[in-house]
């Protein structure tokens, strides 16, 4: 391999963005193999998706790209010609950057000084007049702009996200790495922001790496493809030639991806949970959720949709007693219901909690004890009321194990040690395992595999099918569009607007979103 480039030998001239290409690109981690012998090529110009499974290889490559990892094995090429990049102020150096999937800026600055201070160059005494004739000067030959005297925290999501964009073009980096760039956006900030980025790559100012799981972002954005699988590539092609079918093949290889529950067409029946006027606080002491009110009848599911942190998180954690309610009143079946364990019992109301391996069990504890806390202090495990029996509770972990396909060595393992997926088919194992009237989940399938996905919104459907009252919280708008029965919008900590899932409109969903 060669040495560093210095900026000043780059091949590629300011404002227009390389191509770039790994080839036979290794990295290990003890017998682990991350990476191996892979190749990609992105051609200057073009918008490129990146796609696989959690544990693909796909941020193990990028950070070989981006100077976080030194790879084993492998060398990288910008406009043809061969770089090492020892660290990330090398890729900055040589032009390369990174959107990342949460925001990198400082909330308490404003636009201009996030901009001015990420500079290597930035002085220790700063001319702000000067600077903001630069500024504007930058931000004239840009397609889109941001108020610059605003402080980040006040900037919706969207301008945060453009901010990172120009924050990367305001340092001269022109291959921009995008990491599930539209995760916090709504439908129309997501469209907007990847079709001006779109724009700029085919216009040759930009060249463009995202990594998302959205077909649909693919499919109307993105020039080509490639596509990992266990550190290898396993594919790509161009976009428009390959099916959602055929990547999503690719993705998967020879897994067995549970069909689709259908939703069996039952008319809805009464009131099983109703939220009148709920109020809760955040940590910080502000409210959260300001008066929420939504009924959810049996058999039905009522998905709720929103841009991240707007208390959807504050709403879930009430619910199932990890935060006090403030002021209004959760009824089951038009009576009081308190988020404790009696109630949980009486009224038979489970859920699965966002990041369930931190806030759904006890890590260190072992799968078949994780299962069985809803049920250790009744019989068989429990005699007496207080004697446990691990026998009768290893049987019944078993039971649900293979029920549910969990992967684990053992009940007895630690349920940490389990993959995320896992984790999540483990607690809803033990939260399904008995009838269920009322079910709670947030966030499901965040991060995990087509297999796990389509197996545990199977599951949820499934539920539905059998009477009870599913009230589905996710930042997925996919997701709540495929699942649910009435869509509700979440803003400002409180419903703001109700439609019915069938019909519903994607475009008309994102304006509520977005608060408008």
């Amino acid at each position: 391999m060669t040495d560093v480039l210095p900026l000043a030998k780059t091949a590629t001239p300011p404002g227009r963005g390389p191509s770039l290409e790994t080839m036979g690109m290794s990295k290990a981690f003890g017998r682990f193999k991350a990476l191996d012998d892979v190749s990609i090529n992105v051609p200057a110009g073009t918008f490129h998706a990146l796609l696989g499974e959690n544990g693909a290889g796909k941020s193990t490559l990028v950070k070989c790209v981006m100077g976080f990892y030194s790879p084993d094995k492998g060398n990288l090429l910008l406009d043809g010609q061969e770089v090492k990049l020892a660290n990330p102020r090398d890729a900055q150096m040589h032009g390369v950057g990174m959107v990342y999937q949460h925001f990198t800026l400082v909330p308490s600055l404003t636009a201009e000084e996030n901009l001015v201070v990420s500079r290597a160059d930035a002085p220790g005494v700063i001319n702000w007049r000067k600077e903001r004739g630069r500024l504007e000067a930058f931000l004239s030959r840009m397609p889109f702009r941001v108020p610059l005297d605003r402080p980040v925290a006040s900037l919706a999501a969207g301008e945060k996200q453009k901010l990172e964009i120009l924050k990367l073009l305001y340092l001269d980096q022109r291959f921009l790495i995008l990491d599930e760039p539209t995760s916090v956006l709504t439908p129309a900030e997501a469209d907007e922001i990847l079709g001006l980025l779109k724009g700029m790559a085919h216009r040759g100012e930009i060249t463009a790496l995202m990594i998302t799981h959205k077909f649909r972002e693919v499919e109307a954005f993105c020039d080509d493809v490639s596509v990992l699988r266990r550190g290898r590539k396993v594919g790509g092609g161009k976009v428009g030639e390959l099916s959602t079918r055929e990547m999503a093949s690719m993705m998967i290889g020879d897994a067995v991806v549970r069909p689709s529950a259908s939703r069996t067409e039952r008319p809805r029946g009464e009131k099983q949970l109703e939220i009148a006027g709920l109020h809760v606080d955040n940590d910080e002491g502000r409210e959260a959720v300001a008066g929420f009110d939504l009924v959810v009848r049996a058999g039905e599911i009522v998905g709720i949709a929103g841009v991240s942190g707007n208390g959807q998180s504050q709403l879930v954690e009430a619910l199932t007693g990890q935060r006090p309610i403030k002021a209004g009143q959760v009824l089951v079946r038009e009576q009081n219901f308190e988020p404790r364990r009696d109630h949980f019992d009486k009224f038979k109301v489970f859920g699965l909690p966002e990041e369930p391996l931190k806030n759904a069990t006890a890590p260190t504890m072992s799968v078949a004890e994780n299962m069985a806390f809803r049920s250790f202090d009744k019989p068989p495990i429990a005699s007496l009321g207080w004697w446990l029996s691990p026998g009768p509770m290893r049987a019944k972990a078993r039971e649900l194990i293979a029920r549910y396909n969990v992967k684990t060595v053992s009940p007895d393992a630690p349920i940490r040690d389990l993959s995320g997926g896992n984790v999540q088919r483990a607690v809803l194992a033990r939260e399904l395992s008995t009838d269920v009237d009322v079910l709670i989940v947030a966030n499901p399938c965040f991060g995990l595999d087509f297999v796990s996905v389509a197996d545990i919104r199977a599951q949820i459907v499934e539920q539905r099918n059998r009477g009870a009252a599913v009230l589905l919280v996710s930042e997925d708008l996919d997701e709540v569009l495929e699942l649910s029965d009435r869509i509700a919008v979440m803003s400002e900590g409180r419903v703001a607007y109700l439609t019915e899932g069938t019909g519903a409109d994607r475009a008309t969903i994102g304006s509520h979103m977005a608060g408008h």
